[in-house]
């Protein structure tokens, strides 16, 4: 699974128009999420650091809920943008979710396990067992 890190308002137009996970590394304003689901109809959910999500309109948020798209909250650690514009989720992470869940181990305490394992948000790791269900 790839999640497309966007670090600036000014490569929203410049995406690839099937994305399905952004990372938005910048805080978005109402016209941002809008712009962002005319360039990418298929998105289905949106990441934001812990911070700008503070700062989400009620308006927008609502507007995403209404489209059927997730808001994340979370980070891309080590991530550097300039290598590659993509933060992807290794195998081995689905992997693990597999193995956790096999060992009746419930959603919650699996977003925490990985999240620490992987230094991803457990935001991020709950969606992500939500699409891989």
């Amino acid at each position: 699974m790839k999640l497309r890190v966007v670090s600036n308002r000014n490569e929203i137009e410049e995406l690839n128009r099937n994305e399905q996970l952004v990372h938005l590394a910048f805080r978005a304003s109402n016209t941002d999420i809008f712009r962002l689901l005319q360039t990418c109809p298929r998105v289905k959910a949106i990441q934001v650091p812990a911070s700008y999500r503070k700062t989400l309109s009620r308006a927008g948020e609502m507007f995403l809920v209404m489209q059927g798209i997730e808001v994340i909250e979370g980070d891309v650690w080590g991530h550097r943008k300039d290598i590659h514009e993509y933060y992807t989720i290794d195998d081995k992470i689905f992997g693990r979710i597999d193995q956790l869940r096999s060992n009746g181990i419930d959603t919650n305490e699996i977003a925490g396990t990985v999240s620490k394992e992987a230094k991803l948000s457990p935001d991020l790791v709950r969606y992500v067992i939500k699409q891989s269900s």
